[in-house]
């Protein structure tokens, strides 16, 4: 009999359980889902065909933070994802304290990602608050979101855990924009926010994916992810573009000019209309935007096979071999170092990519 009774007993905490977790489950915004990751320099060089193959569709590819800092790897995130065919989005880290500065974030933001064509929702990843209280956090959250709304005529969606989502971002935020939650741990996110449904859901930080070295954030989404018209984005917020020109001698690349404009190749043949970007001729006159020199912001550059690192007062070979997870023999090969102890800050060294 008391076998019986703990047989019952245990059999009603189950479904207990079962009617709990169905109660506290926030759900996402549609039946389809999309895998996703998101990704910044701490990746270094993606294979996005490995990463296509591995079933990924979106991903998420932190362009700026603050005022200033451009991803190192953003551009060359971008051009590789559009070209495998996935699905692209953009994310902006908001450091902001003041109005003005939510308003120069958000006009740096759209600038940097000027001349792009995402597929996804741009998204706002407020999450360092400082000594802001909440009225000043959403304050400045709208601001931001209005502003980059306004520049680049695209919607946006709000990043956030678990924790700010129900205790910082307002009903009126959350009225407004569709939610990507950070919740690692379980299966579907808590109901115990102030959105009633989730858009993005970031399920873990330690995410493994072939063409990919380092551990990656895992994401699913729901067809909301998706802006409603996916079309290049032409703004630079405030700032006002330098146009120099540079007529193409005998023997040029878009990678050497590149190279010596602190610029990348993409950016020149977008800007000039080119669709090979191994096909150009002596004497076309070429426009490149030399207004945010790439190297004085990141110190490196790219070309269409290789990373360009601008050597930095203390660096070595075995510490640049590390950073960009590649061999000091394969450094010294491709830059004919013969003595690999002996190298010069403001040199720049070619890296397979």
């Amino acid at each position: 009999m008391i076998k019986k009774y703990i047989h019952i007993l245990l059999l009603t905490c189950f479904f207990l359980l079962l009617l709990t977790t169905s109660v506290s489950a926030l759900p996402p915004t549609s039946e389809t889902i999309y895998e996703g990751i998101d990704v910044s320099n701490w990746q270094g060089y993606i294979n996005y065909a490995e990463v296509k193959n591995a079933g990924i569709q979106v991903v998420y590819i932190k362009s700026s933070q603050g005022t200033n800092i451009t991803d190192p790897y953003f551009r060359v995130n971008y051009t590789n994802a559009k070209a495998n065919g996935l699905n692209i989005g953009f994310y902006h880290y908001v450091m902001a304290r003041t109005e003005e500065e939510a308003i120069r974030e958000a006009e740096y933001f759209s600038s940097v990602i000027s001349g792009t064509t995402p597929d996804c929702k741009l998204a706002m990843d407020f999450e360092n608050f400082g000594n802001l209280n909440v009225e000043e956090i959403n304050r400045l959250s709208t601001i931001f979101l209005n502003r980059v709304q306004e520049l680049t005529g695209k919607e946006m969606i709000i990043y956030s855990d678990a924790y700010n989502a129900r205790n910082v971002f307002s009903r009126e935020l959350a009225a407004s924009y569709p939610l990507w939650i950070a919740e690692y741990g379980p299966e579907t996110p808590s109901s115990d926010v102030n959105w009633s449904s989730w858009t993005g859901f970031q399920y873990t930080n330690s995410g493994r994916i072939s063409g990919i070295r380092a551990f990656v954030d895992r994401n699913k989404f729901t067809n909301d992810i998706f802006l409603t018209s996916p079309s290049s984005i032409n703004t630079t917020g405030n700032t006002t573009n330098q146009i120099e020109t540079y007529t193409v001698r005998r023997g040029n690349t878009l990678s050497e000019i590149a190279n010596e404009f602190g610029t990348t190749v993409t950016e020149i043949a977008g800007l000039n209309g080119i669709s090979n970007v191994n096909l150009i001729f002596p004497g076309q006159v070429l426009k490149i935007d030399v207004t945010r020199n790439f190297n004085e912001i990141t110190g490196n550059a790219y070309d269409m096979n290789h990373v360009i690192y601008t050597i930095k007062r203390g660096n070595t070979l075995t510490s640049i071999s590390r950073m960009f997870h590649v061999s000091i023999e394969s450094i010294a090969r491709l830059n004919h170092i013969r003595n690999i102890n002996l190298i010069y800050a403001g040199e720049r060294l070619r890296i397979n990519n």
